[in-house]
Order: structure tokens, then C-alpha cells, then sequence
């Protein structure tokens, strides 16, 4: 059993192997560009380092361009025999994208110094509080964890003291029980201050791609305009 496409909650992990138990799973990743995969988990550690995508696939080599003070998280870049070398009829999007033989991936990955590589979010995904980066996948996976949360997502929304602040978009399990105020202190046990959500709103339903991929385009066009109250 294969999972790729977006990051992935341990929790989630967790579940699918319990659900599972005689499957072999692993989580891939890779885009058009690359031609199929450039990172693979096996199933032996799926478990165990659950928020990663794994290790270079032996055709391809990958690195980060480091863009804080941390110089192992940047924006990912690859290259290899399988990566494309340019777009069709394209010649600005393949000298922006294609730099030096390196696909800029537009993802932001975080790659340990045992090789283990974790893809953080996307660039335009990233929300900033007051100045510092916040990443919504590490929010989401706390989230996961609470047993009330069926699906949840988390977008940066205007606030004229801190910048943006952080909101979640929720989906409760079918008769779960659980309370903005019980999942906004969940978060507080496990992320820094500045990460917890200010907003939670619960929903019934999140924007879906056809292959079941939260449109997260749609929700911050939806907050585009929204407002806070300013903080103390």
C-alpha cells in the first residue's frame, strides 16, 4: 500500500497499519517533473519516522537550499536521470525552475543528518507570526492526534499585530465529542505558543481535490478578507 502526494499525519500511519495489518506500506515522493519518485519510506519504518518520505532513490541526488538559519531546511531541490530537463515550449518556466542541472521543487524539506528527508510544506503554504516560520503540516500532524479530529487543515489568515495567525479548519469524526477550547489546548501540549491556532472553526466538509487532496488554494481565498481582533 502506497501513500504519497502531501504530507501525512503519524497518526494516520498508525491507523492504516492497524486497519491493515498484513500489508507492507510505504510513503513516496515525487512529481511530474522527476518522472516518478525521488524519495521512498519502507514499510519497516513506516511507523517509526512517520513524517518522512525517506530516503533518495538511488537514480537521484537531492539537497536543500537552506533559506533561515537552519541549513538543513530549504526548499528542496534534485537531480537525475529521471528529471525532466525542461518544459515544452517553455523556456522562462524551465531557466526559473531548472538552475544549474537542479530542480528547484518549490517544496520545503528538511533532510537530517541521517539522510531522512521530510517534506515541510509547500513554499506558498508557509505561514509567518511574527516573523518566525510556521509550518501548517507540523500543526496539522498535533491536530491528528487529538481522537475527536476526522480531518484538518491550517491556513494563515491577516492580522494587523502579528502579521498572520494561525487557523484550523476542522472536520470531527462522525459523533465525536470535542470542543474548540478541548483542541486548542491539546495543541498548546505540543507547539510552541506562536504555532497553536488563535481560530478553529469546525466544519462539515473541506475543499477536495478529485483525488481527495484538501484544496488549501480555496480556503485562503475564502479568509483572503478576514479579520481578527487585534492582540493585546
Amino acid at each position: 500500500m502506497g501513500y504519497g502526494g502531501a504530507p501525512i499525519a503519524p497518526a494516520l500511519v498508525r491507523a492504516v497499519k492497524a486497519a491493515f495489518p498484513q500489508a507492507r506500506v510505504s510513503n513516496g515522493y515525487g512529481m511530474t517533473e522527476t518522472a516518478s519518485l525521488m524519495t521512498v519510506l519502507p514499510d519497516e519504518e513506516a511507523i517509526e519516522h512517520a513524517d518522512s518520505v525517506g530516503y533518495a532513490v538511488p537514480s537521484v541526488d537531492i539537497g536543500v537550499i537552506p533559506f533561515g538559519d537552519d541549513p538543513a531546511v530549504g526548499e528542496l531541490v534534485c537531480r537525475g536521470a529521471n528529471v525532466t530537463g525542461g518544459y515544452w515550449n517553455r523556456p522562462e518556466a524551465t531557466s526559473a525552475t531548472i538552475v544549474d542541472g537542479w530542480l528547484h521543487t518549490g517544496d520545503v524539506a528538511r533532510i537530517d543528518e541521517d539522510g531522512y528527508t521530510s517534506i515541510v510544506q509547500r513554499k506558498k503554504d508557509m505561514i509567518i507570526v511574527d516573523g518566525y516560520n510556521v509550518y501548517p503540516s507540523e500543526v496539522e500532524s498535533v491536530l491528528y492526534a487529538h481522537p475527536a479530529v476526522r480531518l484538518a487543515a491550517v491556513i494563515g489568515v491577516p492580522d494587523p499585530y502579528h502579521g498572520e495567525v494561525v487557523k484550523a479548519c476542522i472536520v470531527l469524526k462522525p459523533g465525536a465529542a470535542g470542543t474548540i477550547d478541548e483542541i486548542i489546548a491539546s495543541c498548546r501540549e505540543g507547539l510552541t505558543e506562536y504555532k497553536v491556532p488563535r481560530l478553529v472553526e469546525i466544519r462539515d466538509t473541506l475543499p477536495m481535490s478529485a483525488v481527495g487532496k484538501i484544496l488549501y488554494r480555496v480556503l485562503r481565498d475564502e479568509h483572503a478578507s478576514a479579520s481578527v481582533p487585534q492582540s493585546s
